[in-house]
């Protein structure tokens, strides 16, 4: 089980990143495994705000493009999304507890870790150094 976080999804779809063919090689391999992939809704979203943004890239794709990226990754059977449940704030609590020193944008990968541990997933596919961070995740980094 794993999940698989904003950036390796924008190179998975940008074929003019360096880490493109890696990060989509992952992405479709995950499509068709039978251990379980996942998105959140933060993750989509940022996916979304990323692809289409005009700093981002020279010629953005539009939210039609990249809403559709998303939804053949969530219909494949290996893809799914995880939501907050109601424990989801007494998890976010212990983390808070336990990573005092979080704070700023971290939160937003904060979040992600908490939805992974709420639902007992431990591996993320990122290239985000950030998520180290979190002891009680494994990060998987698509080019190594």
């Amino acid at each position: 089980m794993r999940v698989f976080d904003t950036n390796v999804l924008v190179y998975a779809l940008d074929e003019d990143s360096p880490f493109h063919g890696p990060c989509r090689d992952r992405a479709l391999h995950a499509r068709e495994d039978p251990s379980p992939s996942f998105l959140t809704w933060s993750i989509c979203y940022e996916f979304l705000r990323v692809t289409t943004h005009p700093r981002a890239f020279v010629s953005p794709g539009t939210s039609g493009n990249a809403w559709g990226f998303l939804e053949a990754l969530l219909a494949s059977p290996g893809f799914d999304l995880l939501t907050a449940t109601p424990r989801h704030a007494a998890v976010l609590a212990r983390i808070v507890e336990e990573l005092p020193d979080v704070s700023g944008n971290l939160f937003h990968d904060l979040h992600t870790a908490a939805l992974m541990r709420e639902h007992g997933v431990s591996r993320i596919c990122s290239r985000d150094t950030d998520f180290h961070r979190f002891p009680f995740l494994t990060v998987v980094d698509p080019l190594r």
